[in-house]
């Protein structure tokens, strides 16, 4: 096979540094405030095109029934519809980054497939284009397509690149995974914080501490929701690591200076000391 009918791809992970609530639009859906920083604990999507308009998908490390939802599937066919491409593709996933996070996994996925794709079949889209039908997807989409550490406003979809210092942290993933529209729906989840000001996080990032500016507005609630996340805590607390959780979470974050033991942690927990990213792996693709 010939480069322009076969692609591997990566599609990494995000943490967001902090991740704030101010308020919520009409239309119900909450406005933010975060930073979005790109690791590389990545997936790996395989893409073969095909003649035919058929979009097939499967999974090479899990065995459960894809849903028709997959947002890997959705992506393919969402770029189809906008193109009127009559190519097809077989994709297969190599599933590295956990589920019900807060890694950004399934829209890092998404992306990944848009920027192959646009690629595979020829189709010349921007990095705009591919944004507007991102969106359509999932909030987070647009973030990885931009391909760069951003702050994040709106629900999602307002990016600003920034730049952020090397830096190393320890992810922590419980067995159980927490559900975003719970979290999001909950009546004690705190919708009316302060709006940050970019320029003050930028000056406490020039100190190496990224982590350590604001908080996750979503964490007392998935607290309470999943109790895994409180003894994740805990138990980097014991470590002497400052944690918070990710996004809507499961998973748990800290940064470390050097390799960190995980004595003491269950083995069916997941855990992986990662690297921040200088930009995606796929930036310039378009």
């Amino acid at each position: 096979m010939t480069l322009r009918q076969l692609l591997d791809v990566p599609a990494p992970a995000k943490l967001n540094l902090f991740l704030h609530i101010v308020g919520r639009r009409a239309d119900g859906y909450h406005l933010l405030q975060s930073v979005f920083m790109l690791i590389d604990w990545c997936d790996t999507l395989h893409f073969e095109r095909r003649n035919a308009g058929q979009i097939s998908r499967e999974d090479l490390n899990q065995t459960q029934h894809l849903p028709e939802h997959d947002l890997v599937l959705r992506a393919a066919r969402a770029l189809q519809n906008a193109t009127g491409c009559p190519w097809g593709a077989h994709i297969a996933l190599d599933k590295c980054i956990p589920q019900q996070a807060g890694l950004g996994g399934g829209s890092s996925d998404a992306a990944s497939t848009l920027l192959a794709l646009n690629r595979l079949w020829g189709l010349g889209l921007g990095v705009a284009e591919l944004q507007r039908i991102g969106l359509a997807l999932g909030a987070d989409v647009p973030f990885f397509l931009g391909g760069r550490h951003a702050w994040v406003e709106g629900i999602g979809e307002s990016l600003q690149p920034i730049e952020l210092p090397p830096a190393r942290y320890l992810v922590l993933k419980p067995p159980s995974g927490s559900s975003t529209p719970e979290i999001f729906r909950h009546p004690a989840l705190k919708r009316d914080t302060p709006r940050a000001r970019i320029e003050d996080f930028a000056a406490n990032s020039i100190q190496a501490k990224p982590s350590a500016f604001g908080c996750n507005d979503l964490q007392p609630v998935a607290l309470e929701l999943c109790p895994d996340i409180a003894w994740g805590l805990e138990w980097m607390a014991k470590q002497g690591l400052d944690a918070r959780m990710s996004g809507s979470g499961s998973a748990l974050f800290a940064p470390v200076a050097q390799e960190q033991s995980l004595s003491g942690l269950p083995a069916h927990w997941s855990a992986r000391i990662c690297s921040n990213l200088r930009e995606h792996p796929l930036i310039g693709w378009c």
